[in-house]
């Protein structure tokens, strides 16, 4: 088989299994290929003459038979230069990937189109995911599309377009009376009785080695070089991993050279473990509940894996910055202007380019990338009617069984 698992901490290989995540010692595992092989297909010449899809990089992606491949034409998002904004700046050049023309508005299609792959590669018939918006709705088309039975528990702020969109994408669609890790818990508390295969963060393989596809994808469009500086808005990290896995991939497969680019953080204050983590030595300890922040992709208290996005965050050179509601709203505005729809997320990160360049972390010579994870028009105002809301496994069991 040309991939299998290894761990970052001991090394060991193993088996490739979709969702093992933790080695005996405690260490997180990754997918690992067998680059010799890949390096005889994956050249630049032959990736220039295939599709303009993500599943042009298949060779790094863990599915092992191309017929079971869950596609709807995600990835290839454009990469736009904000010329204007390079004039208004202290930076070299600016730009902006464009996520949100994914087939469900948001980058979680990358994810989850390799993550109903492996599910569907192995069987799977019954998936379940814990998110706080976008993540379930992509999940919801592509297993609509592949024949997967959907359950999507959400927080009960979610976003109410993004609740009716699971909804009609036939996913089974629950509120959750607590935040994204208390929906986690609800289907932990059920999986071995409902049978539910577990599509949460960095608890199967697949989504971070889709949105591996982003780092391939912009070395690729940069020309086989990357920038200096990624502005990615976090959450669960599992972008940071998979992006962080690309450049060294990449490297290894002698397809660029030099530095990686430095990865940086974007979070919002009432939901900040990451700039937390940074600030206190690079110790992560998870946030709890007490947040304040309203339900984006970026809150998340409890990353799966906070550690190790803290370790690759420093290891990048880079950092992590957190910045205020109002400075998202007014982020929103300006890449409106420069005809970008960004989500709270994607305005996050040009509220962090404008925190560091105040704070002299990028310079006027810096080539920039932000990542603009989701469309605007995902978050306006909507009330999603007849929604069952439960607190725990307990509670949602009882009313199915009525």
């Amino acid at each position: 088989m040309r991939f299998n698992l290894a761990c970052r901490q001991c090394g060991k290989q193993l088996a490739f299994q979709p969702d093992r995540v933790r080695c005996t010692c405690g260490g997180s595992l990754y997918v690992a290929y067998d680059l010799e092989r890949v390096r005889c297909t994956f050249t630049r010449s032959s990736l220039a003459r295939r599709p303009a899809s993500m599943w042009r990089y298949s060779e790094l992606l863990p599915v092992a038979d191309r017929r079971h491949i869950v596609s709807l034409g995600e990835g290839w998002t454009p990469l736009v230069r904000l010329v204007r904004a390079e004039q208004a700046l202290p930076v070299g050049k600016l730009w902006v990937k464009r996520e949100e023309q994914n087939p469900t508005g948001s980058f979680k299609a990358r994810g989850f189109s390799v993550a109903l792959s492996v599910a569907v590669e192995y069987g799977v018939r019954k998936a379940a995911v814990n998110s706080n918006g976008n993540a379930a709705s992509a999940m919801a088309a592509y297993a609509g599309f592949a024949g997967v039975e959907a359950y999507a528990f959400l927080p009960k702020d979610c976003p109410g377009l993004i609740v009716h969109e699971c909804k009609s994408y036939g996913a089974h669609t629950v509120l959750v009376d607590g935040l994204i890790h208390d929906a986690g818990r609800l289907i932990r508390d059920g999986a071995a009785e409902q049978g539910w295969y577990r599509f949460g963060t960095m608890q199967e393989h697949g989504r971070a080695e889709g949105k591996k596809t982003m780092g391939l994808e912009l070395a690729e469009q940069l020309g086989w070089r990357l920038p200096d500086t990624i502005i990615y808005p976090t959450g669960g990290g599992s972008g940071i991993v998979g992006m962080w896995d690309a450049v060294q991939q990449l490297k290894q497969l002698g397809l660029i050279e030099g530095d990686p680019p430095r990865l940086i953080s974007v979070q919002e204050e009432g939901c900040r473990p990451l700039v937390d983590a940074l600030r206190n030595g690079g110790v992560f300890r998870p946030a709890g509940d007490a947040v304040s922040s309203p339900p984006t992709g970026m809150r998340v208290p409890n990353p799966p894996d906070g550690q190790l996005i803290t370790d690759i965050l420093r290891q990048s050179g880079g950092t992590a910055v957190a910045v205020t509601a109002e400075e998202i709203r007014r982020g929103a505005e300006a890449l409106g202007r420069y005809g970008i729809s960004a989500s709270p997320e994607g305005a996050a990160t040009w509220a962090g380019l404008l925190r560091l360049i105040e704070q002299g972390t990028i310079g006027p010579r810096e080539e920039v990338v932000l990542f603009n994870t989701a469309h605007a028009l995902k978050y306006l105002p909507w009330k999603e009617e007849n929604t069952v809301t439960v607190r725990d496994y307990r509670e949602w069991r009882s009313l199915m069984q009525r």
